[in-house]
């Protein structure tokens, strides 16, 4: 019974530090006040339904452990805030399971701790999913000039021509966004950019199609508020793409970090002719956003060179164009010159 007290008490401990991993993103990272208070409120069950077996910790030998020293390269590394919630999810996992298989070896009338476990790990999971989903891929950077590529804006049709000046021209993004074509010339089309950008480690985005986004490589797909929703989205996808979301208010925005966004759409900041929009959240919603400043921008619609110093006042850090450079004779310079007019 010594050994089995030892191994209650190892997996109390690591529950708890795992929850409190898990707790700190939900409330420092997604400034979520309700997933952070049902993490803290597993957290305080949990020390509840050890409560009942007396002197747990006194069974601890840390000095005596002999798995102290045990360890692997990939415990002491992690690639961002969201890996290490996710490792700290498994862990909570782990834990709970070993807690309620080896309650079980209790008397049961002592406690009942597998049954109180059981309960417990199962919320775990549920809570595991929803931070891992509201964190994203944590991978998500904030792109200075997304050029939104649509082979009817190009002229003569010479959609890789635009594409390949506005790499150029130092573009960091290109999204294609082809709602006509044929599955399978998007998906040569898409190959095609992906060949084009990776070398110069510019991000690749598809517009509505994570299928194809995934089969090419691409780094990305950007859904509108009326495509697959992002939830649904990222169980498809887990963790191989970034998601962008199409937001003209806040609350869709608010939204879409929930449901696993790495970055937001933001706009139409003016009225365009590429596609029609009834409202037009400009510039205020704009500065609205960065207060929030949840997720990496890009503000879209309607942006050209004359509009932009709109944009820079309220502090834009990244945006979206389609008709100021795919119409333009020279894609190359007006990339330049929109990159150079937004601050560092």
């Amino acid at each position: 019974m010594p050994g089995v007290l030892r191994i209650l008490d190892a997996n109390a401990n690591r529950a708890r530090e795992a929850l409190r991993v898990m707790e700190d993103a939900a409330r420092f990272i997604l400034d979520d006040p309700k997933l952070s208070k049902q993490l803290k409120q597993l957290r305080h069950d949990l020390a509840g339904a050890l409560s009942d077996i007396q002197g747990l910790s006194a069974w601890r030998n840390t000095p005596g452990d002999v798995g102290t020293a045990l360890t692997t390269e990939s415990e002491m590394t992690r690639a961002g805030a969201a890996d290490t919630a996710a490792a700290a999810g498994k862990r909570l996992s782990e834990a709970l399971r070993s807690l309620e298989e080896y309650g079980k070896a209790l008397p049961q009338t002592a406690c009942g701790l597998a049954e109180k476990i059981e309960s417990l790990r199962y919320r775990g999971y549920a809570l595991e999913q929803q931070l891992n989903t509201a964190l994203g891929t944590g991978a998500a950077k904030q792109w200075r000039l997304c050029v939104l590529i649509s082979e009817s804006l190009c002229p003569a049709g010479d959609w890789l021509k635009v594409a390949t000046a506005s790499v150029h021209g130092g573009a960091d993004c290109i999204q294609l966004r082809e709602k006509q074509l044929d599955a399978g010339e998007l998906l040569s089309r898409t190959r095609q950019l992906v060949d084009l950008c990776r070398p110069k480690n510019v991000g690749v985005i598809v517009n509505d199609r994570p299928d194809v986004a995934l089969l090419t490589g691409a780094d990305g797909v950007h859904l509108g508020q009326t495509d697959l929703p992002c939830a649904e989205a990222r169980k498809l996808v887990g963790n191989q793409l970034l998601i962008g979301i199409s937001t003209s208010n806040l609350d869709q925005a608010k939204q879409a970090q929930r449901d696993g966004a790495d970055y937001c759409g933001v706009g139409p900041m003016f009225p365009t002719t590429t596609k029609h929009k009834p409202l037009i959240a400009g510039p205020a919603y704009l500065k609205e956003y960065l207060a929030w400043n949840q997720l990496p921008h890009l503000a879209i619609g309607g942006i050209t060179p004359e509009n932009l110093g709109e944009l820079t006042d309220v502090g834009v850090q990244g945006i979206a164009v389609s008709s100021a450079i795919c119409q333009a004779a020279n894609p190359a310079l007006i990339t330049r010159n929109l990159i150079e007019a937004i601050p560092r």
